[in-house]
This record gives structure tokens, sequence and C-alpha cells, in this order.
């Protein structure tokens, strides 16, 4: 089996590999496929986006290829579940962490530690010609510190605060971060359900 990737965003992809790699004899990211389109997410949800973006990319894909799309983003229950599906572009057009944190921390000021619970959500869906839709969500649960800590990771990453390790992270190893992120949690349901469909066949 083959796979397109419906980004070409570097960690998500290694990530995506680390999991899936076994699975798919070929896993390109848009940009390998030489597939150059922008896909307008309209959902309300992340599922519904993931599986908007995956379904356009699935038009366009050489015949033999999957197509696996995620959505992912941040909700915080004191601000009603924002920033949720407008996580990357929360603080205006375009893919501005520091300004996407900016503006969180000024949203949450004076908030107490216990009133900033959070989660990381990420969905997947997995199109292929060869069985049913893969649709599964992942969550990361957390709260939002007071200011940034750590140097890695991307995004929310440095003020998502992840109890059981004591940690935000972006002061996570790449190691520790896939064992227990969001998008590492929908990628083991995604490999569950696929494994699952190709020992059906």
């Amino acid at each position: 089996m083959n796979l397109i990737i419906a980004s070409n965003n570097a960690n998500k992809v290694r990530e995506i590999k680390q999991i899936l790699g076994e699975i798919f004899a070929n896993i390109l990211t848009l940009k390998d496929a030489g597939i150059n389109v922008d896909v307008e997410e309209t959902g309300s949800t992340f599922l519904e986006n993931a599986y908007i973006k995956a379904a356009e990319i699935m038009k366009i894909a050489p015949k033999g290829y999957a197509v696996l799309s995620d959505d992912s983003g941040l909700e915080v229950d004191y601000l009603n579940g924002a920033p949720g599906v407008f996580s990357a572009r929360y603080a205006g057009e375009g893919h501005n962490d520091k300004l996407n944190n900016e503006k969180l921390l000024s949203e949450l000021q004076g908030v107490e530690d216990q009133a900033r619970t959070a989660r990381f959500v990420c969905a997947m869906v997995l199109l292929s010609d060869d069985f049913p839709p893969i649709e599964v969500v992942g969550a990361c649960e957390g709260r939002i510190l007071h200011e940034p800590k750590g140097e890695s990771g991307f995004g929310y990453d440095p003020l998502f605060y992840y109890p059981p390790l004591q940690k935000s992270f972006a002061e996570l190893t790449a190691e520790e971060k896939n064992k227990v992120s969001h998008r590492s949690r929908a990628l083991q349901m995604v490999r569950a359900e696929l494994e699952k469909k190709l020992n059906q066949r």
C-alpha cells in the first residue's frame, strides 16, 4: 500500500512515518506527490476539516494511493473551546506561532491555574479505494501556563503543560512527545483500525 500525507509539515510527516511506516511501502508528502492545492477548510470541527482535506486530495491522488489528512489544534475550557479550529490563525491570517501564543496569554491574563484546563485535539481521516473511511479523534489533556517554557516543539507547545510528565510540550523530547501527544494517539487509532481492515481482506 502507498500513502499520501495531506501535509508538507515536516514535524507531522516525521511522526506519521514513525508510526505508520511499517504498513505503507511508500509515504509521500503533498510536495513529493507533486500536488499543490490549497484546500479551504470550511468545517466547524477538526474531523470535518480533516475529511474535507482528505476528500479533495483523494480526487487528484495517483491511483493506488491512500490519503491521510489531519486537523488539529488547541481547546481551552475557559475560552469555551477556543481557539479550536482557528488554532493556526488565532491571531489573524497566516500561521504565526508567536502572535498566537501572545494572544492566548492575553486572553487568559489573571485566570488561575485550575481554570486554565485545555487539551490538544487531533482528528485524522484515512481514505482509500480499498476500504471505508477511517475517522478518529485523539486528545491530550493539560493546562495553559502563564509563560512559555521549553525550546522544542511548535505551535502552542511552550504554553501547554502536561501534568503526568510535569513539563510543557516544548520541554519534552521527541520520543516523550510521540508517546503521549494527541497526534500520536490519533495515529495509533488509525493504525489499529487499518490493521483490522487489512486482516479482514
